[in-house]
């Protein structure tokens, strides 16, 4: 079965979510050939803070901020499609009725569309705004308040008349391949589509712990060996990583591997990168994933340092509410283990709209002009999405 074929199974996958009024998931792991995808025909999506080891096969969708209108979800995998063995597989604990009812969406003559959300409350942060923030957090990290914080916003965009959300998230899968490329779409929150490079939380089928310091931002060049990083964004990094090893601290591990900073490429962008591993059968920490995650989300990549006092700042001065951009979203459950990424290089998909999202890290040697150029840099990732349309 060939490229065609596929799309054709995925995008009746799709659209049989949006007949029926149901969350779906599709994703593809980074560095991965296989397209996956999930719908869950149950209503109760909402969870409280995710227990990995405990949870069945499904797919989380968290927001930056857990708050009584921004909830955890998860999309338990009811039906499961396999883009490799080109099957469906539906779960254990489902009844034959709710069989029967997934094969009548499929049949359904439903047209292209996704959920939207119940409310819509993004606007546009000009530059001036956003510079006027920026220098702002450059003052109060002066006066001790803080060591970084992470500043973003959001851009609207119109979508192309002939646009598809299925075809674009092929397209990030082909353009972005060492990307976790992810569609999510639950009704009444919205349809959030990306290629994230960071890694929050990753437990693979040997039981191996991952997690990434990802920071410091620059235009991608040729040679990642010509790369010249600033001062302010090797300090950036280094501040993850700090992190990372102070939550290491607070669950009392030593046992830990860690290879970096090193240069990386996202799309057309670089960044340095730390990676962390724990063999969790060696040290005997069967719940690591999630005691992390936890201690994690938000992380200094995304929220700043100390993560309080940070997070105040994003929430008096970004002039919007973030929902589900720089939460975390990823498979769970399956034997290849839980892979939850960042929620970053992302948009969100409004009838005839696209809302961009992108953030920088604003440190003491921040110039609030640079800082903006970085936000335009990142939203390039789903805004050449948006042109391969036109």
């Amino acid at each position: 079965m060939g490229k065609a074929p596929l799309h054709h199974t995925l995008q009746q996958f799709f659209r049989a979510a949006m007949a029926g009024q149901k969350a779906v998931a599709l994703w593809r792991q980074p560095n991965a050939q296989k397209m996956e995808a999930c719908i869950q025909l149950g209503d109760n999506l909402c969870t409280g803070q995710p227990q990995l080891e405990r949870s069945p096969f499904g797919f989380l969708f968290c927001p930056f901020e857990a708050t009584a209108t921004h909830h955890n979800l998860f999309i338990k995998a009811d039906v499961y499609f396999d883009g490799q063995a080109r099957n469906y597989t539906f779960a254990d604990d489902l009844p034959k009725h709710q069989q029967e009812a997934f094969y009548t969406l499929l049949a359904a003559d439903a047209v292209d569309g996704w959920h939207t959300p119940a409310r819509n409350e993004q606007q546009n942060q000009n530059e001036q705004d956003f510079t006027r923030a920026v220098s702002s957090a450059v003052e109060a990290i002066a006066a001790g308040n803080m060591e970084k914080v992470v500043l973003s916003r959001c851009k609207q965009e119109p979508l192309p008349e002939n646009f598809c959300a299925v075809t674009a998230f092929e397209a990030m899968a082909e353009a972005y391949p060492r990307a976790f490329v992810s569609l999510v779409s639950v009704p009444g929150v919205g349809t959030w589509m990306g290629a994230s490079p960071e890694i929050l939380v990753s437990i693979n089928e040997d039981q191996v712990f991952h997690t990434v310091a990802l920071a410091g931002t620059q235009t991608a060049v040729a040679n990642v060996a010509d790369a010249i990083w600033r001062q302010k964004e090797i300090e950036e990094q280094a501040m993850v990583e700090r992190y990372i090893l102070s939550c290491f601290k607070k669950l009392r591990l030593r046992d830990y591997s860690e290879i970096g900073p090193r240069t990386v490429v996202a799309g057309n962008l670089m960044h340095l990168r730390t990676d962390f591993r724990v063999d969790m059968k060696e040290v005997h920490f069967p719940t690591l994933g999630t005691d992390m995650l936890e201690l994690l989300h938000p992380t200094s990549a995304v929220c700043g340092l100390p993560k309080e006092p940070a997070l105040q700042f994003i929430l008096s001065h970004e002039g919007y509410q973030r929902r589900y951009y720089s939460g975390y979203l990823g498979p769970v459950g399956q034997a290849a283990g839980a892979h939850l990424y960042v929620n970053l290089r992302c948009m969100e998909l409004l009838p005839k709209e696209a809302i961009l999202y992108a953030g920088a890290g604003v440190t003491s040697e921040s110039d609030p002009q640079k800082e903006w150029q970085e936000t335009e840099h990142k939203m390039q990732t789903m805004r050449q999405i948006l042109l391969n349309f036109e």
